[in-house]
């Protein structure tokens, strides 16, 4: 074990080490950020060049994958794929629309709020690929404008997100480095996110509110809608609630039961399997099965395994430890000025580029903190600005999470397509009014 973990450089031809893991970090970003490769690739493209170049040896590679975040998204999709059969998220979208009695602006707040609760307690991207497809139906159906309603969703997803340990997948890539449970996240984050979202919608009222008119004629077709005609399976229904709650109850209390949340995650995605094909013949059972891992976001999997190989080759290579000294002499080892400084920095550069890799490369530079602040337990307000500015900042732009990028694939499907540059002049200057009640927030409870 002892040589697995030591700094390699057996890299070719005696390169040297750091450049040679900076030139493949920084090569592998550039082309995810273009999207002209699928992001996968590119990772796993840029993972395979640091073992083949030498700069990490195989095992070192897999030491630098966090497989609690692997388990925990992948748990998380297999029971949110089994569930969405029964038509229960559908069932809540209607139900929400009726109770407002179809009126638009209330549908706008009704959808928006279950969005960023289902976004704290599913996660963001799993929500809006619930919810963005209700949504359309319904502004189809009252013939008003689809984009207030998409746009208020995107943002209630990444702001309900940013609540939860399993919200946003930043949120479990922090949650999972730093071993803080789902009831740390709700403590600390969870007051905050309300807080945002009141005022978001508050804003969007002012914006769009007075302006969203629909016919008596339309408002009627909505409430004939029949919300328990939405449910195509009770027995199903019943599992995956149970399941579901099992899970969540899970999280709250893995600290005590000293589980980790992949392991709660998969063991209830394997009880929802079971319970689902209990008492099915063996060729059906198969066909199940490979249809709920089929729904398996196996694309965004793999982008993370790449890409966990590669911010290890640079951690690896001395490059993270260089950068958080520079960080630190910078800001004269004030943790005020450091915290404030990562959740404006994270929160601008989630919004130009996916939070993701952004959130890969920030853990273990904040990790290399550690001795400059007094030891490791006293980062927690470093990392939570890290995680609000990546989770907030990610409204900034329809790149700046993989949610906003789901909501505008349905928006162009249904013929409403979100424009890049438009979106951004809105949501950009909300983002930034967001991150700046986080920093008072982060100051006046941490600081």
């Amino acid at each position: 074990m002892h040589g697995e973990l030591e700094t390699v450089s057996q890299v070719v031809f005696g390169w040297d080490p750091l450049w040679v893991s900076t030139i493949i970090f920084i090569v592998t970003y550039v082309v995810i950020v273009t999207e002209r490769i699928n992001r996968a690739i590119v990772a796993g493209l840029g993972a395979g060049l640091m073992i083949t170049l030498g700069v990490l040896n195989q095992q070192q590679a897999i030491a630098g994958v966090d497989f609690n975040t692997l388990g925990l998204l992948t748990g998380m999709m297999v029971i949110v794929a089994i569930t969405r059969r029964c038509g229960v998220f559908q069932f809540v979208a209607i139900w929400s629309a009726k109770k407002v009695a179809a009126k638009p602006w209330g549908i706008m707040l009704m959808l928006s709020v279950v969005t960023a609760v289902f976004s704290a307690l599913l996660d963001n991207v799993t929500t809006v690929l619930l919810i963005a497809p209700v949504t359309l139906l319904i502004t189809e159906e009252l013939d008003v404008n689809p984009y207030p309603y998409l746009f208020a969703e995107i943002f209630a997803s990444n702001i309900g997100g940013t609540a939860t340990l399993i919200g946003d997948p930043p949120n479990i890539m922090i949650g999972s480095a730093v071993g803080l449970s789902f009831n740390d996240f709700l403590l600390n984050l969870g007051p905050i996110s309300l807080l945002i979202l009141v005022v978001m919608l508050a804003l969007f009222y002012f914006l769009w509110g007075k302006d969203l008119q629909a016919t008596d004629e339309a408002r009627h077709r909505i409430m004939q809608f029949r919300e328990r005609e939405a449910i195509t399976d009770n027995r199903l229904l019943k599992q995956s609630l149970a399941v579901l709650t099992l899970v969540v109850t899970g999280f709250v209390l893995a600290y005590p039961l000293q589980l980790e949340p992949a392991t709660i995650a998969m063991f209830g995605a394997g009880l929802l399997m079971l319970l689902v094909n209990i008492g099915k013949k063996a060729e059906e059972q198969s066909e199940d099965v490979h249809h709920s891992f089929g729904e398996v976001e196996w694309v965004t999997i793999f982008f993370f395994v790449g890409l966990f190989i590669v911010v290890s080759g640079i951690e690896h290579a001395g490059l993270l430890g260089m950068l958080a000294n520079y960080v630190v002499n910078l800001t004269g080892g004030d943790m005020t000025v450091t915290a404030i400084s990562i959740i404006w920095v994270s929160a601008i550069a989630s919004a130009v580029v996916d939070n993701i890799p952004f959130v890969a490369t920030m853990i273990p530079m904040i990790e290399s903190m550690a001795s400059s602040f007094g030891g490791a337990e006293h980062l927690m307000p470093l990392w939570w600005s890290l995680a609000l500015g990546a989770c907030l900042g990610g409204n900034g732009s329809l790149i700046g999470a993989s949610a906003n990028l789901i909501v505008a694939g349905f928006a162009e499907r249904a013929g409403h397509r979100i424009r890049f540059l438009p979106f951004m002049a809105m949501a950009f200057p909300l983002m930034l009014l967001s991150v700046a009640i986080a920093s008072l927030y982060l100051y006046a409870r941490y600081l």
